[in-house]
């Protein structure tokens, strides 16, 4: 059968034209096809999907299904999933098995969602291309010799091919945006605090977000609404009501005003700017209006990301010292021994990187000079934002200056960093993101992306679907992939 979007699949689960046991195979036979050549997958999950297949299919037997009961989805394997390894594509864990849910995988659990595998990722999810990962570099659905962008490459990879419907991921930085645009999918970063951080690996606990990636605008919104809610267990859950983003969906664009930050368009290569401008255009024929704002600070966000990511990155992974759990060299002579080859062996090098700066900005000759100022800045750029959003209703920004490049071509950090120039800046003022595929640039994905204020979710969720619902962008496959 023809399998498209969440509510057909849901429709026939819930008809009996398909069973959720032959749904779930009909997505086994596509990973065991397509995932090892994508390296896009860590762990399966056999012995959870067999349950979750037979609680399901009961649901739906009594009429107590929700919407999602029976969907097949990948979680990207930082997320915490009682009994099966949690990796974080790292040496570090790769034997640790998580003895609970994360409540991300918990509230998807409790709408019969079936969990089939844990994603490839980057490293303790630090790096934008997915070739940091342990377990080897993710490829690119598009081009086998590309990235899928990251560090979320592998959930990206995994619904660009068609080898599950629903894929979670993070964005730190533009983890989930970046890797949506650069594999023709859709991804979506909630407002900072939506969905709980709680059993989900911290890489930097003010900035890192659970999303997902679907196909469409509509499917993220479905999965999105269970996904988020307050959790007392994560002490920077956002206490706001638990909200149905499709709820909106069909809403008329017309009238609404996009803000547009010229200096950004300026800075894309020819044809990723026409593409962009293409779409933004497209927006404006649907009905709503363009505005140019200024984001005077938002240059500076790269820079202060790479010291306040790193910082809380260095004291977050503080923890992994090779004693509790976690990588434990052999036979260390004394305790500094231990430390210090336990660390070595089980960290890579973008993760030794990171640790090494953030715990120079944290130190006590520099924590005023560099560390204190890049807070600031971060409240500037956070500022910055504030006064856009009381011109317009969301902005249309580019994603990634570039579309999927080769493997190894960036030879040094800083231009790997410059990858999220476009996503930072709302990273760090904690706002809801959107990515979503305009186009191609020579035969590979291009994408836009949609900031919304504070909590605004549905806002950006609604223009996306009403974009996909005049354009078939959201409905290209790679060649080799199709359903």
């Amino acid at each position: 059968m023809k399998l498209s979007g969440i509510k057909s699949i849901s429709q026939a689960l819930h008809n009996k034209i398909i069973s959720v046991q032959e749904l779930h195979d009909i997505y086994l036979k596509r990973l065991n096809t397509h995932a090892e050549n994508l390296n896009c997958i860590i762990n399966y999950t056999p012995e959870t999907a067999n349950q979750q297949i037979k609680a399901a299919q009961a649901l739906i037997d009594n009429k107590q299904a929700h919407l999602l009961t029976g969907i097949p989805l990948v979680h990207k394997d930082l997320f915490c999933t009682t009994g099966v390894n949690t990796t974080c594509g790292s040496r570090m864990l790769e034997n640790f098995v998580a003895p609970y849910d994360a409540t991300v995988v918990k509230n998807l659990n409790n709408r019969g969602m079936i969990t089939m595998a844990k994603a490839n990722m980057d490293e303790f999810a630090m790096g934008s291309s997915n070739e940091n990962s342990y377990f080897g570099a993710v490829k690119n659905p598009w081009g086998l010799n590309r990235v899928p962008g990251g560090s979320s490459g592998g959930s990206a990879a995994v619904v660009a091919a068609g080898l599950a419907p629903i894929a979670t991921g993070t964005d730190t930085g533009g983890s989930i945006r970046q890797p949506a645009a650069l594999t023709g999918i859709t991804g979506i970063k909630p407002s900072y605090g939506r969905a709980s951080r709680y059993g989900m690996v911290a890489f930097a606990s003010s900035l890192d977000q659970a999303g997902v990636f679907a196909r469409s605008a509509e499917d993220c919104a479905y999965v999105l609404s269970e996904m988020c809610g307050f959790d007392a267990k994560d002490s920077t859950s956002a206490q706001v009501a638990k909200e149905d983003f499709s709820e909106n969906l069909n809403q008329s664009i017309k009238g609404l005003k996009v803000g547009i930050v010229t200096e950004w368009m300026d800075g894309l290569s020819p044809d990723i700017k026409q593409a962009t401008e293409q779409a933004i255009a497209k927006l404006q024929d649907m009905g709503a209006q363009l505005v140019e704002i200024e984001l005077p600070t938002a240059h500076l966000a790269v820079s202060a990301y790479y010291v306040i990511a790193p910082a809380e990155c260095s004291s977050n992974l503080s923890r992994f010292d090779g004693i509790r759990y976690g990588h434990q060299c052999e036979n260390p002579v004394d305790l500094n021994d231990l430390y210090v080859r336990s660390r070595s062996e089980g960290f890579g090098e973008e993760v030794k990187r990171r640790i090494m700066i953030g715990t120079w900005a944290l130190s006590a000759g520099f924590y005023d000079a560099y560390y204190r100022k890049a807070q600031k800045i971060r409240r500037l750029i956070a500022q910055d934002f504030d006064r856009a959003f009381a011109q317009v209703d969301i902005i249309a920004a580019p994603v990634s200056p570039e579309t999927a490049f080769k493997f190894n071509t960036k030879k040094d950090p800083v231009s790997m960093y410059q990858e999220d120039i476009y996503t930072i800046p709302s990273s760090l003022a904690g706002l809801p993101c959107l990515s979503m595929p305009i186009g191609l640039v020579d035969d590979l994905p291009v994408g836009l992306q949609l900031i919304g204020h504070n909590l605004q979710e549905s806002t950006i969720l609604n223009v996306a679907h009403q974009y996909q619902q005049d354009t078939n962008f959201h409905k290209m496959v790679a060649e080799g992939y199709d359903e």
